[in-house]
């Protein structure tokens, strides 16, 4: 039975470009002879295979030709392995994996040029993975590789971001699920990353695991707002209240209530300071302040009383 570049990646016709590389990345990682010591041999021979189809499929348009002749037998009539091969970059992918070639000795950009060819130049003496499988270059067997780093988004609270936080992480793997604790520092920011040092992907042949990298995002809050290591609060008084001065409560991330005084002729968008009652600095950096944004509230509709004594008002000035 002629074989079908589709069907060794176990994708549909209709597959997109990613569908297509993460069906890839998986027979690739069962499949490596390194992952196979036991039968290497048939292996070898069955990450070739993959790797051509994801050549041939990951290039639209050699996809494009491979639909019209509809399996790889015919296809390979037409085109040669360096065909197939050109500008194909085997070990870059492949170090996108987590599979760390460790040094340029084993690097071949398959079919880019005559520069970077290392076995011959006709269809026969092609092989695109010569250096892979110790067909002269350096081999990839038996090298320690460096573990694939590994990207995780948490998100937190703004509590959580100033007073910091200790955290369980569920994190899939290939097989299995890991779970990590992981201690939030005070004072994080959104936008910032915390570096898991030897917690992302494993090694291979004795090279030590990658990093996990946790991107940090802060959930919005219903009360506070964060500028850097400021917090800001919006209280709503009447206009008599900030005219006369008055004193009014204001919660604090803390969880605590501090009363603070509002002067009287205080105008309407005044912010107060609350000095130190801010964000933790990182690194030894200085607290922010907290920020009381006052609204001044003009009512919309007025007793038949208030309306004379605003009228009064009016009249003395006011």
């Amino acid at each position: 039975m002629a074989e079908d570049y589709y069907q060794l990646l176990g994708i549909d016709k209709q597959a997109t470009t990613e569908e297509i590389k993460k069906a890839y990345r998986k027979l690739a990682l069962k499949w490596h002879p390194d992952k196979n010591p036991n039968n290497k041999a048939q292996a070898e021979e069955k990450f070739k295979k993959i790797s051509e189809a994801y050549a041939v499929l990951s290039d639209q348009e050699k996809r494009n030709q491979y639909d019209m002749y509809g399996s790889a037998d015919q296809f390979r009539q037409k085109y040669s392995q360096e065909d197939i091969f050109r500008n194909f970059d085997l070990n870059d992918l492949l170090r996108g994996f987590g599979f760390d070639l460790g040094g340029s000795g084993g690097r071949t950009r398959a079919g880019s040029g005559s520069g970077t060819r290392r076995r011959g130049t006709s269809q026969q003496g092609f092989d695109p993975f010569a250096d892979l499988f110790g067909g002269g270059g350096q081999s990839y067997g038996h090298m320690p590789q460096h573990g694939q780093d590994l990207q995780y988004n948490l998100s937190i609270s703004l509590e959580e971001s100033v007073t910091g936080a200790e955290k369980k992480l569920a994190l899939q793997r290939e097989d299995h699920v890991d779970e990590i604790n992981v201690k939030i520092p005070a004072g994080i920011s959104t936008g910032k990353k915390l570096r898991l040092m030897g917690k992302g992907g494993h090694g291979y042949d004795g090279g030590p695991a990658g990093d996990l990298y946790l991107n940090i995002t802060i959930l919005p809050h219903p009360l506070f707002a964060r500028d850097g290591n400021d917090i800001f609060y919006e209280k709503s008084v009447n206009f008599s209240q900030a005219a006369l001065g008055t004193s009014i409560d204001v919660p604090t991330l803390d969880g605590a209530t501090k009363r603070l005084k509002i002067p009287p002729g205080t105008q309407n968008n005044t912010k107060i300071r609350m000095k130190g009652y801010g964000v933790p600095g990182l690194k030894g950096a200085a607290k922010g302040d907290q920020y009381v944004k006052i609204n001044i509230i003009v009512p919309k509709h007025l007793t038949e009383k208030q309306a004379i004594i605003i009228k009064q008002l009016n009249e003395e000035g006011l």
